[in-house]
C-alpha cells in the first residue's frame, strides 16, 4: 500500500442550491470521515464562501475554474485572488468538461497552473483521454502530453494532485478497470521519474475520477499508484463518506485477516461502517 496520503475531491460542478447543499455538508460535517484522507469539495463559485463557512474546517474547497491573471476585463471569470478571499484553497484545472466543452487548450491550462500556484493555491490537475484517442492506443501520448504542459509550469509540487480522469468514464457510467487505471497511473509516475524528479515521482499523488462509485471506489483504492478519487455524482450523494473511507476501509479488511490485529481492526471497521450515513 503506498504510504502517500488518500485524497478525494468531490466535484459538485453546476449542482445544487442553498437548500440542498446546506443538506449535504451537515451530512458531511457529522459524519465519520477518516484523518488519515484529504478531503475536498469543489463547488460553484456563486457557493465558494457559502461552502467555507458551513463546512468542517477539515474539510477543505476548491473552485472548480479560475483564470491566468489576477483581475481585469474578462467578464465571467473568476481570479485565484477572489478563490482565496472566499477561504477556499484549492482549484480545479483542465477538467475534461473545461476542455471539451469550454474548447480551452493545454497552453491556456497550463497559464492557470501557474498564476494559481503563483497565488497560493493548491491545484488539482486533471488530464485524461477520449475514448477515440483510447481506441486508436495513444493514451500515453495524450496524457504525457498534457502532464508535461503542467510539468513546465508548477513551481511547487507539494501543492498540486494530479488527477488522471479518462473522459470515456466521465458522467458515463463507465469505469475504468481496477488495472486499467493502475496502468496509467503507473506510467504517469515513471514518466514524472524520468522527467521531474525522483522525489517528484514518489511523493506526487495521482488520483483518479471517472464514475467513482461506493461500489468500485474499494478495489481501485486497492491499487498501488491510485492515490485517491476526484469524485462527480457521487460526491452530492451519502456514498461519497464510504468513498472518502475506502483505502481505510481496505486496511481493515485486510487486517481482519489478521488473528493478531482482527478484535481491535473488526472495532474500527464497524464503526465507520455504522456510521456512516
Amino acid at each position: 500500500m503506498a504510504s502517500r496520503s488518500f485524497f478525494v475531491g468531490g466535484n459538485w460542478k453546476m449542482n445544487g442550491n442553498k437548500e440542498s447543499l446546506t443538506e449535504l455538508m451537515g451530512s458531511l460535517n457529522t459524519a465519520i470521515l477518516q484523518e488519515e484522507t484529504e478531503v475536498v469539495c469543489a463547488v460553484p463559485s456563486i457557493y465558494l464562501d457559502f461552502a467555507r463557512s458551513s463546512l468542517d474546517p477539515r474539510i477543505g474547497v476548491a473552485a472548480q475554474n479560475c483564470y491566468k491573471v489576477a483581475k481585469g476585463a474578462f467578464t465571467g471569470e473568476i481570479s485565484p485572488a477572489m478563490i482565496k478571499d472566499c477561504g477556499a484553497e484549492w482549484v480545479v484545472l483542465g477538467h475534461s468538461e473545461r476542455r471539451h466543452v469550454f474548447g480551452e487548450g493545454d497552453e491556456l491550462i497550463g497559464q492557470k497552473v501557474a498564476h494559481a500556484l503563483e497565488s497560493g493555491l493548491g491545484v488539482i490537475a486533471c488530464i485524461g483521454e477520449t475514448l477515440a484517442e483510447r481506441e486508436a492506443g495513444t493514451t500515453e501520448e495524450v496524457v504525457f502530453a498534457q502532464t508535461q504542459v503542467i510539468a513546465e509550469n508548477v513551481i511547487d509540487w507539494g501543492k498540486v494532485v494530479l488527477a488522471y480522469e479518462p473522459v470515456w468514464a466521465i458522467g458515463t457510467g463507465e469505469t475504468a478497470t481496477p488495472e486499467q487505471a493502475q496502468e496509467v497511473h503507473e506510467k504517469l509516475r515513471a514518466w514524472l521519474r524520468a522527467n521531474v524528479s525522483d522525489d517528484v515521482a514518489d511523493s506526487l499523488r495521482i488520483i483518479y475520477g471517472g464514475s467513482v462509485t461506493a461500489a468500485t471506489c474499494r478495489e481501485l483504492a486497492s491499487q498501488g499508484d491510485v492515490d485517491g478519487f476526484l469524485v462527480g455524482g457521487a460526491s452530492l450523494k451519502p456514498e461519497f463518506v464510504d468513498i472518502v473511507n475506502a483505502r481505510t476501509l481496505l486496511l481493515c479488511m485486510f487486517n481482519t485477516d489478521r488473528p493478531k490485529s482482527h478484535t481491535s481492526r473488526h472495532d474500527v471497521s464497524g464503526s465507520v461502517i455504522t456510521n456512516t450515513f
